[in-house]
């Protein structure tokens, strides 16, 4: 079971109170009348699906009800930050390379934060 720091909330809960909504940092063709169908397809349609670092949009479905980001491991399910929409990812794929300690040891900074020992 996931437990899911809410950067709105600002506190530690189960993965039942969240729901994913997808890849995150999609961004909408700026003209879609001007887009080819292919162009549109796949905006609508395919995502990333990486072996590693990635960044999802969830929602706070039972609490704040607000949408924010979260960047996870896929291999390890991993997650190791959250972040509110707007705000950039401290995480990239070129943090997947050795950086596990420094993953830990913010997700241990985050949940003393929220009051939780881990």
């Amino acid at each position: 079971m996931f437990h899911i720091y809410c950067p709105y909330c600002g506190e530690l809960r189960e993965e039942e109170e969240f729901h994913p909504r997808g890849q995150a940092h999609l961004a909408r063709p700026a003209d879609p009348e001007a887009c080819t169908d292919e162009e549109w397809g796949d905006y609508l349609f395919f995502r990333d699906n990486p072996r590693g670092i990635h960044h999802e949009l969830w929602v706070h479905s039972v609490g704040c009800r607000k949408f924010f980001n979260i960047t996870r491991h896929t291999v390890s399910y991993e997650i190791l930050e959250t972040y509110k929409m707007g705000e950039l990812p401290s995480f990239t794929a070129e943090h997947s390379r050795g950086n596990s300690t420094e993953a830990a040891s913010r997700q241990a900074q985050v949940a003393q934060q929220a009051g939780v020992h881990v």
